[in-house]
């Protein structure tokens, strides 16, 4: 049979209730799994969802159909499996887990890193007490979840990310640092990107303006076109690169590492990586049956592609990681967001889902009565962490993990009423991931989850999630609008332009 047909399959099957479900005694066993990763153990529950024995089997099936061993397989190796760019995507090589090439070339880039990390930190540039850290996308989003992440109790060096191209970032920014003791990271893999390279020039002048008699002098470029950055006046002891096979939604294992390295240290980068590691390792070697990534992406698609439903929400019981939906909505969004297959034909299914959430307890009090009892299933992940990350009263955190599995336990349960109004009708599937502690290896692991999780969605569906070039279209018209080609758009835009004396 072929993948269509056991998506057709599945479609077929019949939909008991997770309450129905729950009256397997193996169930908790079969579909709650403990890892015991570098940084502590982390819980991945998923039995309060509709997977269940008959669901495996076929997605199994559509994995066998599609080749998702052969895929995984040709992603470690490093294969070009990115064909629309004619590129491999080797993310996990900067894990030390690839190709044996590519992880020696990532092995001698990170040592160059080090030394670089480790030479500032010794004041061997003089004393620096903060990093404006400049890039957009990947090259923003993963430094500042990890950054706020992880350094709440402290850190090396103050690290401020910024990445709009509105101005009110940037001066935010500058405003919190002195420009004899800061340094400017300016993360891009092209060394092109508008939104940056503009940002850079304004710290450079900010730089300037400040008495720094050498600004360039100032910058660290962390890019895959190191030729550029020294075109462009870096010095190239302070050119940190990486390969063009690591795309910028996976680069955070690279040299756009830095800003975390130069907040933490290296020890804590290092251990960041191992805890990646780790999952790449499971990812390989378990049985694609009690792979915990593969059974979370077997329930993204499962509601994706049978149930209809059209988003999946992550809300993270922990201030700390507050910005971990905004990083996968763009890990996820902008990797299989796609409606063509990798061979360029259409894509006859449903491909991502939108990506959203939120931090508990917050969410809890604005969006959890649509979860709850709006016409819209949506499917739920709740991540949390055992150890608070405080020392206040044990009382908030106790509160805090409460609220957190009290969610998942009354959107299964549900609760009748002859009141609709006050009727929850329960059903309503969710995920828990439950982390030990959260460290720097804690952390690399969940984002190594997810991406490998993103990939096998894709695989099974038959797309590329390595390029992006959805995000090309409107970026060309800004470029042309700013070269004063802002003619013959619709009346609408060219009414914007005018309103604001753009083009005129």
């Amino acid at each position: 049979m072929s993948a269509e047909q056991y998506w057709t399959a599945l479609e077929g099957l019949p939909r008991p209730t997770l309450k129905a479900l729950f009256g397997d005694p193996e169930r908790l066993a079969r579909y709650s799994t403990t890892l015991d990763l570098p940084g502590g153990p982390v819980i991945f529950d998923w039995s309060k969802t509709h997977l269940s024995l008959e669901v495996d089997a076929l997605l199994g099936a559509v994995a066998a159909a599609m080749d998702l061993e052969g895929r995984r397989d040709a992603l470690i190796s490093g294969e070009k499996i990115n064909n629309t760019e004619g590129r491999a995507a080797e993310h996990t090589a900067q894990r030390g887990i690839g190709n044996e090439a590519s992880v020696e070339e990532a092995e001698a880039l990170h040592a160059r890193m080090r030394m670089l990390v480790e030479a500032i930190h010794d004041c061997a540039l003089g004393e620096v007490k903060s990093l404006i850290h400049i890039g957009i996308g990947g090259s923003a989003l993963g430094p500042a979840l990890a950054i706020d992440a992880l350094t709440r109790d402290g850190a090396k060096v103050a690290v401020h990310v910024v990445s709009n191209i509105d101005g009110c970032a940037l001066e935010a920014a500058m405003k919190a640092c002195d420009p004899e003791t800061t340094l400017i990271a300016v993360a891009s893999k092209t060394f092109t990107t508008t939104e940056t390279m503009t940002n850079a020039h304004s710290a450079l002048e900010w730089l300037r303006e400040g008495g720094v008699v050498d600004p360039y002098g100032r910058v660290i470029a962390l890019t895959a076109s190191p030729d550029k950055a020294v075109e462009w006046g870096v010095d190239e002891t302070r050119v940190l690169p990486f390969s063009e096979t690591v795309g910028g939604r996976y680069s955070l294992w690279s040299s756009i590492g830095f800003p975390v390295a130069m907040a933490l240290g290296w020890q804590g980068f290092a251990e960041f990586l191992d805890g990646a590691a780790a999952i790449d390792r499971h990812f390989i070697d378990v049985d694609l049956a009690a792979n915990v990534i593969v059974r979370a992406a077997f329930a993204d698609l499962y509601y994706s592609q049978v149930r209809g439903c059209q988003t999946r929400a992550v809300f993270a019981y922990d201030e700390r990681l507050k910005l971990l939906p905004d990083y996968l909505q763009q890990l996820e969004m902008e990797s299989n967001g796609k409606s063509v297959l990798a061979d360029g034909s259409l894509l006859t299914r449903p491909s991502a889902p939108v990506t959203w959430g939120g931090v508990g307890t917050d969410a809890q009090h604005a969006v959890f009565q649509l979860l709850h009892q709006g016409t819209h299933l949506i499917p739920v992940d709740f991540l949390a962490v055992k150890t608070p990350g405080h020392d206040l009263d044990s009382a908030h955190h106790e509160i805090l993990l409460s609220n957190c599995f009290a969610q998942g336990a009354a959107l299964m349960a549900g609760k009748a009423s002859d009141d609709g109004a006050r009727a929850y009708p329960g059903d309503r599937p969710s995920a828990t991931i439950l982390c030990e502690d959260l460290n720097p290896a804690t952390l690399g692991a969940l984002i190594a989850f997810h991406e490998h999780r993103t990939f096998v969605s894709a695989a099974m569906l038959g797309i590329n999630p390595f390029d992006q070039f959805g995000v090309e279209l409107g970026k060309a018209i800004a470029k042309q609008i700013e070269a004063g080609g802002g003619e013959g758009f619709d009346p609408s835009t060219e009414a914007l332009l005018a309103a604001v004396g753009i083009g005129s």
